[in-house]
């Protein structure tokens, strides 16, 4: 034990030296006298059998065999300080990964469906172009019609080309969807596109062809009252206090649908982990989704799941580190309808786009937040836009801040996902957390059909109480 604790003492000591490169800088740093510091660092070149620094006019010098366990040393004595320093949840210097939340995905998507071709032969001129897409019809191979959607984003038209009609991007789609298209096919339309940025029309396209494709695969055989996307990046690690807010919409009495994915990657089964920890079902099939809802009114359902093509889509991204219309489609999938959609938006200049292509969807009500991130999750302690469909009816307001930012609560020790229940059981007291999960709920209450008599405040008083009263439920 004693071997062990000096140990401990000496990494933390060559880690400062490494740091400082002089003795007695190093034992200020520590709080040690210089010669303390010395006897320890002829500690560490007796055990580890190197001079490990070498003086010069310029201070120390690391040896070739220092300059080698540097990252070691350093990474240790980072998580020897991560271990005992205080940690305020929200600030910039939030730990960024926690073990038990960040995990592969347990559900075994097979890989993106599709048929190569052979390159198209020789280089028509723009015009001979337009005019041979123009001859292609809804007869003709399917690789020849996805070739002509392309073709009038691209260079149809004598070079200009033009945005898809929404049919046209749900064909376009949809034989991406069925596996028909060649792989270059798909870089070339989702690229056009990223390019020049997706329209309504074309939203709304997609999403009609991935409805179909998850109605075909998955079924529909249930209906939400709210739809709650939640596709996030694995790279936003802040707690998902949303998933809080959807549990007491559901105590509330509404049936809560919560569909999303956090990449293709290595914590690609994070919000099944979220989901599972706050006794959410997470559901892989139509009939599961119907007996949670039924059952405990709340569902969240991973889009390995729900739509293995259309998670193969999203996680092109790793190869391209590009944004493409699938990831602003698929936010309007509703798998399992809903009464009213709840979306997060961060760009401004994607949120209205979002509302237009769900009024030609035929949508009547829907929510769209403006937010950090693509999820919807209200922040009161700032102004937020909203941009909504009431009653088929475009309207547009601004949610005042409700209150100043609360103090940052300082974080005790354990993992993310330990004081993320913690604040839901009531073990961990976080004022913020808690103005956010109202908040938050508060939103969806204030955005369901049939609610507009009632003011935010009144949303708000009405989430407070759910607050109070959820472990009496």
């Amino acid at each position: 034990m004693s071997d062990k604790l000096t140990r401990g003492r000496l990494v933390i000591a060559f880690d400062a030296l490494l740091a400082k490169r002089n003795v007695t800088l190093a034992a200020r740093q520590l709080g040690l006298q210089t010669p303390a510091l010395s006897r320890l660092l002829g500690q560490l070149r007796e055990e580890l059998g190197d001079p490990l620094f070498i003086r010069s006019g310029r201070g120390l010098v690391p040896t070739p065999f220092a300059e080698a366990v540097r990252p070691r040393i350093q990474a240790l004595a980072a998580e020897i300080d991560a271990l005992f320093e205080p940690h305020v949840l929200g600030s910039a210097q939030e730990s960024p990964f926690d073990p038990r939340w960040n995990v592969p995905s347990g559900i075994a998507a097979p890989p993106l469906a599709f048929r190569p071709s052979g390159l198209l032969e020789g280089e028509p001129s723009p015009q001979e172009l337009a005019a041979k897409l123009d001859r292609i019809g809804r007869g003709a191979q399917a690789q020849e019609r996805l070739a002509r959607h392309i073709g009038v984003l691209g260079i149809a038209g004598g070079g200009h080309g033009r945005p898809l009609t929404a049919d046209e991007a749900e064909e376009a789609m949809a034989l991406v969807l069925a596996g028909e298209a060649d792989p270059v096919q798909i870089g070339a339309l989702l690229g056009m596109m990223c390019v020049r940025g997706a329209t309504a029309p074309e939203l709304a396209g997609f999403v009609r062809a991935m409805q179909g494709h998850v109605a075909a695969g998955f079924g529909r055989t249930v209906q939400a009252d709210v739809d709650w996307p939640c596709y996030t990046s694995p790279n936003y690690h802040n707690p998902p206090w949303f998933f809080h807010a959807a549990l007491l919409v559901a105590q509330a009495g509404f049936k809560v649908a919560l569909h999303g994915s956090t990449g293709t990657g290595a914590v690609a089964g994070r919000y099944q982990v979220i989901a599972g920890a706050l006794g959410v079902p997470v559901c892989t099939s139509a009939e599961e989704v119907s007996s949670a809802l039924a059952g405990n009114g709340i569902a969240y359902v991973p889009l390995a799941a729900l739509a293995p093509q259309i998670y193969r889509l999203l996680g092109l991204h790793r190869l391209t580190q590009t944004r493409s219309a699938v990831f602003e489609a698929v936010h309007l999938l509703r798998p399992a309808g809903g009464r009213t959609s709840l979306l997060g938006v961060a760009k401004s200049s994607h949120r209205e786009i979002h509302r237009d292509a769900a009024r030609i969807l035929g949508w009547r009500d829907m929510a769209v937040l403006g937010s950090v991130r693509d999820v919807a999750q209200f922040t009161p302690f700032r102004a937020s836009p909203v941009h909504r469909l009431v009653d088929g009816e475009a309207e547009d307001l601004v949610l005042p801040a409700r209150s100043d930012e609360p103090p940052a609560t300082p974080r005790p020790r354990g993992t993310s996902i330990e004081y993320w229940q913690g604040v839901w059981t009531g073990g961990i007291r976080d004022a913020r957390a808690e103005r956010i999960i109202i908040g938050t709920a508060a939103f969806a209450l204030f955005s369901m059909p049939g609610a507009a008599g009632t003011s935010f405040d009144e949303a708000l008083d009405r989430a407070e109480k759910l607050w109070k009263t959820r472990h009496s439920r």
